[in-house]
Protein backbone atom coordinates (compact mmCIF):
# COMPACT_ATOMS: atom_id res chain seq x y z
CA UNK A 1 0.00 0.00 0.00
CA UNK A 2 1.20 3.54 -1.16
CA UNK A 3 2.56 5.67 1.83
CA UNK A 4 0.96 9.55 1.86
CA UNK A 5 3.64 11.88 0.41
CA UNK A 6 3.90 14.08 3.38
CA UNK A 7 2.96 17.93 2.69
CA UNK A 8 6.14 20.44 1.81
CA UNK A 9 6.94 23.94 3.05
CA UNK A 10 5.53 26.37 0.22
CA UNK A 11 8.90 27.45 -1.66
CA UNK A 12 11.19 30.52 -0.07
CA UNK A 13 10.92 33.37 -1.78
CA UNK A 14 13.80 35.29 -2.20
CA UNK A 15 14.32 38.37 -0.38
CA UNK A 16 16.75 41.10 -1.95
CA UNK A 17 19.23 42.01 0.30
CA UNK A 18 18.54 45.71 1.18
CA UNK A 19 15.16 43.97 2.31
CA UNK A 20 16.94 41.40 4.36
CA UNK A 21 19.12 43.88 6.25
CA UNK A 22 15.65 46.40 6.81
CA UNK A 23 14.16 43.10 7.96
CA UNK A 24 16.97 42.64 10.40
CA UNK A 25 16.88 45.98 11.96
CA UNK A 26 12.95 45.87 12.13
CA UNK A 27 13.51 42.59 14.20
CA UNK A 28 16.32 44.31 16.53
CA UNK A 29 14.02 47.30 17.06
CA UNK A 30 11.58 44.73 17.99
CA UNK A 31 13.30 42.60 19.65
CA UNK A 32 14.30 45.68 22.60
CA UNK A 33 10.99 47.20 22.25
CA UNK A 34 9.58 47.88 25.67
CA UNK A 35 5.99 47.46 24.62
CA UNK A 36 4.21 47.86 21.46
CA UNK A 37 5.46 49.82 18.36
CA UNK A 38 3.28 51.76 15.98
CA UNK A 39 4.01 51.09 12.43
CA UNK A 40 4.77 55.27 12.15
CA UNK A 41 7.64 54.77 15.25
CA UNK A 42 8.80 51.56 13.66
CA UNK A 43 9.08 53.23 10.35
CA UNK A 44 10.87 56.44 12.01
CA UNK A 45 13.02 53.83 13.96
CA UNK A 46 14.54 52.53 10.61
CA UNK A 47 14.19 55.39 8.41
CA UNK A 48 11.51 53.95 5.88
CA UNK A 49 8.35 54.57 4.60
CA UNK A 50 5.28 53.34 6.43
CA UNK A 51 4.50 51.42 3.61
CA UNK A 52 7.71 49.79 3.13
CA UNK A 53 7.97 48.94 6.58
CA UNK A 54 4.39 47.31 7.10
CA UNK A 55 5.28 45.02 4.32
CA UNK A 56 8.54 44.57 5.83
CA UNK A 57 6.56 43.61 9.00
CA UNK A 58 4.39 41.52 7.06
CA UNK A 59 6.82 39.91 5.73
CA UNK A 60 8.56 38.86 8.51
CA UNK A 61 5.30 37.28 10.25
CA UNK A 62 4.72 35.34 7.13
CA UNK A 63 8.34 34.34 8.19
CA UNK A 64 7.83 33.37 12.08
CA UNK A 65 4.55 31.04 11.13
CA UNK A 66 6.59 29.43 8.40
CA UNK A 67 4.94 30.94 5.99
CA UNK A 68 8.02 31.53 3.57
CA UNK A 69 9.17 27.68 3.47
CA UNK A 70 11.22 28.20 7.08
CA UNK A 71 10.62 26.85 10.20
CA UNK A 72 7.60 28.12 12.13
CA UNK A 73 9.29 29.87 15.68
CA UNK A 74 8.34 29.63 18.60
CA UNK A 75 7.48 33.50 18.85
CA UNK A 76 5.32 35.66 17.21
CA UNK A 77 4.93 38.74 15.61
CA UNK A 78 1.50 40.17 16.16
CA UNK A 79 -0.61 42.80 15.92
CA UNK A 80 -2.38 44.25 19.34
CA UNK A 81 -4.27 47.65 19.22
CA UNK A 82 -1.17 49.90 20.08
CA UNK A 83 0.96 48.20 17.70
CA UNK A 84 2.91 45.39 16.87
CA UNK A 85 4.94 43.34 18.79
CA UNK A 86 7.10 40.08 19.60
CA UNK A 87 5.54 37.23 21.93
CA UNK A 88 4.93 34.09 23.05
CA UNK A 89 2.68 31.96 20.55
CA UNK A 90 0.00 30.44 22.61
CA UNK A 91 1.10 27.06 22.87
CA UNK A 92 3.95 27.37 24.34
CA UNK A 93 2.50 30.01 26.97
CA UNK A 94 2.07 27.57 29.90
CA UNK A 95 5.68 26.30 29.75
CA UNK A 96 7.12 29.94 29.34
CA UNK A 97 4.44 31.14 32.37
CA UNK A 98 6.14 28.42 34.35
CA UNK A 99 9.39 29.26 33.89
CA UNK A 100 8.59 32.96 34.65
CA UNK A 101 6.98 32.32 37.33
CA UNK A 102 9.49 30.30 39.19
CA UNK A 103 11.98 32.83 38.68
CA UNK A 104 9.50 35.46 39.87
CA UNK A 105 8.75 33.56 42.95
CA UNK A 106 12.84 33.75 43.84
CA UNK A 107 12.92 37.35 43.39
CA UNK A 108 9.61 38.08 44.66
CA UNK A 109 8.58 37.60 48.75
CA UNK A 110 5.41 36.29 49.31
CA UNK A 111 3.64 39.11 50.53
CA UNK A 112 5.22 40.91 46.90
CA UNK A 113 3.31 38.71 44.90
CA UNK A 114 0.18 38.66 46.79
CA UNK A 115 -0.19 42.33 46.42
CA UNK A 116 1.26 42.05 42.69
CA UNK A 117 -1.96 39.80 42.37
CA UNK A 118 -4.69 42.32 43.81
CA UNK A 119 -3.14 44.87 41.72
CA UNK A 120 -3.57 42.91 38.40
CA UNK A 121 -7.13 41.83 39.14
CA UNK A 122 -8.71 44.89 40.45
CA UNK A 123 -6.74 48.03 38.95
CA UNK A 124 -7.27 50.68 39.12
CA UNK A 125 -7.05 50.45 43.12
CA UNK A 126 -4.96 52.35 46.05
CA UNK A 127 -2.81 51.52 48.68
CA UNK A 128 -5.64 51.47 51.30
CA UNK A 129 -7.55 49.34 49.19
CA UNK A 130 -4.75 46.75 48.33
CA UNK A 131 -3.98 46.80 52.56
CA UNK A 132 -8.04 46.36 53.29
CA UNK A 133 -7.96 42.93 50.99
CA UNK A 134 -4.54 41.93 52.34
CA UNK A 135 -5.43 42.93 55.76
CA UNK A 136 -1.80 44.11 56.38
CA UNK A 137 0.06 47.33 55.80
CA UNK A 138 1.68 47.47 51.93
CA UNK A 139 3.18 50.47 51.65
CA UNK A 140 6.92 48.90 51.36
CA UNK A 141 5.61 46.78 48.99
CA UNK A 142 3.69 48.52 47.23
CA UNK A 143 7.29 50.64 47.06
CA UNK A 144 9.26 47.26 46.36
CA UNK A 145 6.93 46.51 43.16
CA UNK A 146 6.84 49.89 41.72
CA UNK A 147 10.82 50.40 41.34
CA UNK A 148 10.79 47.01 39.80
CA UNK A 149 8.55 48.30 36.86
CA UNK A 150 5.94 45.73 37.46
CA UNK A 151 3.03 48.11 39.01
CA UNK A 152 3.17 51.98 38.34
CA UNK A 153 0.77 54.87 39.22
CA UNK A 154 -1.83 55.01 36.35
CA UNK A 155 -4.54 58.41 38.17
CA UNK A 156 -5.90 59.84 41.15
CA UNK A 157 -8.66 59.58 42.83
CA UNK A 158 -10.34 62.72 42.21
CA UNK A 159 -12.10 63.43 45.57
CA UNK A 160 -9.32 62.20 47.78
CA UNK A 161 -6.36 62.44 45.47
CA UNK A 162 -5.30 59.13 46.85
CA UNK A 163 -2.43 57.10 43.89
CA UNK A 164 -4.24 54.55 42.22
CA UNK A 165 -2.36 51.77 40.95
CA UNK A 166 -2.13 49.26 37.67
CA UNK A 167 0.03 47.22 36.28
CA UNK A 168 2.69 47.76 33.13
CA UNK A 169 3.71 46.07 30.12
CA UNK A 170 6.76 44.95 31.68
CA UNK A 171 4.66 42.56 33.69
CA UNK A 172 2.60 41.24 31.15
CA UNK A 173 6.01 40.34 29.47
CA UNK A 174 6.90 38.73 32.38
CA UNK A 175 4.28 36.21 32.26
CA UNK A 176 3.89 35.77 28.50
CA UNK A 177 0.66 37.40 27.91
CA UNK A 178 -0.53 39.84 25.32
CA UNK A 179 -3.10 41.52 27.47
CA UNK A 180 -4.55 41.49 30.84
CA UNK A 181 -7.82 39.12 29.29
CA UNK A 182 -5.45 36.08 29.53
CA UNK A 183 -5.00 36.50 33.31
CA UNK A 184 -6.67 33.26 34.67
CA UNK A 185 -10.05 33.72 36.23
CA UNK A 186 -9.74 33.90 39.78
CA UNK A 187 -10.31 37.53 40.37
CA UNK A 188 -14.20 36.40 41.77
CA UNK A 189 -11.78 34.93 44.75
CA UNK A 190 -10.39 38.81 45.57
CA UNK A 191 -13.29 41.13 47.39
CA UNK A 192 -14.83 44.19 45.07
CA UNK A 193 -12.71 46.98 45.96
CA UNK A 194 -15.83 49.21 45.48
CA UNK A 195 -17.35 47.76 48.46
CA UNK A 196 -13.70 49.12 49.94
CA UNK A 197 -15.00 52.88 49.74
CA UNK A 198 -16.54 53.16 52.72
CA UNK A 199 -13.97 51.56 55.08
CA UNK A 200 -10.71 52.85 53.63
CA UNK A 201 -11.93 56.37 53.18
Amino acid sequence: MDQPVPERPAPSVPVAPHLRELDARLEAVLMVADGPMPLAALAAAVDRPVAVVRHAIERLRDDYDGLAGGVRRGYELREVVTGWRLGVRAEHADLVREVLTEESTARLSQAALETLAVVAYRQPVTRGQIASIRAVSVDAVVRTLVARGLIQVTGRVPETGAALYGTTDELLVALGLGSLAELPPIAPMLEDVHELADRVG
